[in-house]
């Protein structure tokens, strides 16, 4: 993803100390740190991706990832969860594909002669959903209690989902037949939106190499990916990112990001207040990778179009025009005052 972050980087937030952090709390981005080398062992030239990734569980979001076939979208989310020693399910979105075949259903037991609940996929700390626009709007849905609540509702009991939990969505950007476009409710609840490009020519060149040296993508632990984090490691983080504070100022920058969204004459429906509370979570945890006591203008800033450009509609003619959403963003970015 050739917008996100890759590491911090010397910009105007440099003016700010850093703090010398607690043993521990460098223990925990040390881990972090870790998951992204496990990571690297297998998926070539997507480290910005990679960040996304950690950025979203710091953040207890979920991320749809955007790219052409054939790019690693699948093996990024599996040497993601192998890294993280997580329990990871791929499901894969088809047109027939029913909402019980998600979240799991009653099923009748003729040796007891009840209904007992078989967990759907869903119930696990990594799920895969692949090719989520390939199913219609009614499995789609049954998703959204999930990434939103955390639990799955059936018959009327309500099921806890593991913790952590993360839900990773593909799709194609390029082929639309026998898709269906999500809808604003579904992308709302995706935290981060990633593209995840072709690599550059050397990082290409490397897969290539690595290939021909008997790589295998079906064996990660060939590969040599190991766990680099526990499960207490990364509620700990996700605890500490949560608990980086903002100023007024920086509050404040982020209300006037939102609302210039919907001034905006290319834009017909701009970000919501969920939209900026996201924004935030994303910069508190962007900026707990980089060891940052308080989210700067320059946190905000770069997590803006991963976090808000699956969340505006523009205007038809603008569309026409050529317009997208990420030059939107860029010129909001411009011409919004930044706190000093």
């Amino acid at each position: 993803m050739t917008d996100s972050p890759v590491a911090p980087s010397a910009t105007a937030s440099d003016a700010v100390d850093r703090p010398t952090a607690p043993p521990d709390d460098a223990a925990l981005r040390e881990a972090m740190n870790r998951v992204r080398l496990e990571v690297g062992k297998a998926v070539i030239g997507q480290d910005g991706t990679v960040t996304g990734l950690l950025i979203a569980l710091l953040a207890r979001g979920h991320v749809l990832l955007e790219g052409v076939p054939g790019v690693a979208k699948t093996l990024l989310v599996r040497s993601f969860s192998t890294a993280l020693g997580l329990d990871t399910t791929r499901i894969q979105f088809t047109p027939d594909l029913m909402p019980g075949d998600v979240s799991g259903s009653l099923v009748y037991d003729a040796k007891t002669g009840e209904f007992e609940f078989r967990e759907g996929p869903v119930f696990t700390n990594v799920v895969l959903a692949d090719e989520i626009n390939r199913t219609p709007p009614k499995t789609q849905a049954a998703l959204l209690e999930a990434m939103e609540e955390r639990q799955v509702s059936t018959d009327g009991v309500t099921r806890s989902l593991p913790d952590p939990f993360l839900v990773a969505a593909t799709q194609n950007p390029i082929e639309h037949e026998g898709t269906y476009t999500l809808p604003e409710a579904q992308l709302d609840r995706f935290l981060l939106k990633l593209i995840v490009d072709v690599p550059a020519r050397d990082a290409e060149l490397a897969v290539l190499r690595r290939h021909a040296s008997g790589f295998d993508p079906r064996d990660l632990a060939g590969a040599g990916l190991r766990r680099a984090a526990t499960a207490e490691e990364i509620r700990a983080a996700q605890r500490a990112a949560a608990s980086v504070t903002v100023s007024d100022d920086v509050l404040g920058y982020i209300v006037d990001l939102a609302q210039a969204t919907r001034r905006s004459p290319s834009v017909q429906l701009g970000v919501s207040p969920r939209a900026a509370t996201a924004l935030l979570a994303a910069s508190k945890a962007w900026a707990w990778l980089g060891a940052y006591p308080a989210i700067t203008p320059d946190h905000v800033q770069t997590m803006l179009l991963p976090t808000w450009r699956h969340r505006i509609r523009l205007r038809p003619d603008a569309e026409l025009e050529g317009v997208s959403v990420d030059a939107v963003l860029g010129s909001v970015l411009q011409q919004t005052r930044v706190p000093i």
